[in-house]
């Protein structure tokens, strides 16, 4: 098996600002007007947009939400991710990998609007995974989450304070 820098270097990877390494790899060259977009969107977005996100040893995903419907894809690695997301006042947790006996998954989907992060469920491991944004990610659509969220779910709080940054 690959090591988690073998994919790094490989793939041209770079820190992520919410945690662990990417690259986009896809950017569509067609385009959304505003005026097609649901409210909450300033100016036009792509069509859609992916990325390779790797996530290795103790490193997540911080908490965020963005404005767009995003899917991961599991790709490879040692482990899979945990994705843990915030929906309807509760605590949702998904396996995105490739051991379907233990109820892991191919791809997950977050809803648009989600607060969300990401884990290893073997923190001494890695994975590989891809995201696929639409309408196409951009940066102003990104929200990472601060002490507020942990105000908001104080139910929550022994679960989520370890992914906020």
């Amino acid at each position: 098996m690959k090591t988690a820098v073998y994919w790094i270097e490989k793939l041209e990877l770079e820190k992520h600002p919410e945690g662990g390494w990417y690259r986009e790899i896809y950017l569509s060259d067609d385009i959304v007007p505003q005026t097609g977009l649901p409210s909450g969107f300033r100016g036009e977005r792509s069509f859609a947009t992916s990325i390779y996100y790797l996530l290795e040893g103790t490193d997540f995903s911080a908490f965020h939400r963005i404005k767009s419907d995003e899917i991961w894809h599991y790709y490879t690695g040692t482990s899979a991710i945990e994705i843990l997301s915030l929906e309807k006042g509760k605590l949702k947790k998904y396996l995105v990998g490739n051991d379907l006996e233990r109820g892991e998954t191919f791809q997950v989907i977050v809803p648009k609007n989600t607060w969300f992060a990401a884990r290893l469920a073997n923190p001494e491991g890695f994975a590989l995974a891809g995201c696929t944004v639409s309408p196409g990610f951009h940066f102003e659509d990104f929200e990472l989450a601060d002490g507020r969220l942990l105000k908001e779910y104080p139910d929550l709080r022994d679960e989520i304070v370890h992914l906020v940054r």
